[in-house]
């Protein structure tokens, strides 16, 4: 079963989320960020290319204009490949684990995979922190969504369908 719901991000962006129910120990949630704005895409271009061809005018030099170019492809390539995250995918099985995604706009992906054996909960951790808290017996926090940034609302719905199959994880496996 897969079902696609709306949400925003921390800023006010569109977000959506997919669910997909493989099984009652099995799911997945893929959270799509907008794709790259045209607009802004633009105006950066435009921005540098004039600095650019201001500084052609005074200096004369046509270097600058080439670097301007060459500066500009460089840029929006390693934005692209190492910065811009079209899609964050949480897939959880309880006889397994945990796996992270994280889709570039360039094509490159990015897995963490933790095995189920290592986790002790899902939490939510959206707050605003004044002193530096610890958390008890907590030996490493791995947060999930950290580019897309999802309200609340969105973390609830995908916080509930985790603790459903931990829940289930639990009651299925055998007490040592």
């Amino acid at each position: 079963m897969e079902d696609e719901q709306s949400f925003s991000d921390i800023c006010g962006g569109r977000l959506a989320l997919q669910r997909r129910y493989y099984s009652s120990s099995c799911r997945e949630f893929c959270l799509s960020c907008p794709r790259l704005s045209l607009r802004s895409l633009t105006a950066v271009t435009c921005t540098v290319w004039l600095a650019a061809y201001g500084l052609f005018t005074l200096c004369e030099n046509s270097m600058i204009l080439s670097a301007a170019i060459f500066i500009t492809l460089l840029g929006l390539l390693g934005y692209l490949h190492f910065v811009k995250i079209d899609q964050e995918t949480l897939l959880i099985i309880d006889s397994l684990g945990i796996q992270m995604t994280s889709s570039y706009a360039s094509g490159k992906e990015c897995t963490t995979f933790i095995e189920m054996g290592k986790v002790k909960d899902v939490v939510i951790n959206e707050a605003v922190y004044m002193d530096p808290v610890e958390p008890d017996g907590i030996s490493q926090v791995v947060p999930v969504f950290q580019s897309a940034k999802p309200r609340l609302d969105c973390l609830i719905e995908v916080y509930r369908s985790c603790q459903e199959i931990l829940a289930h994880q639990k009651a299925t496996s055998p007490s040592p």
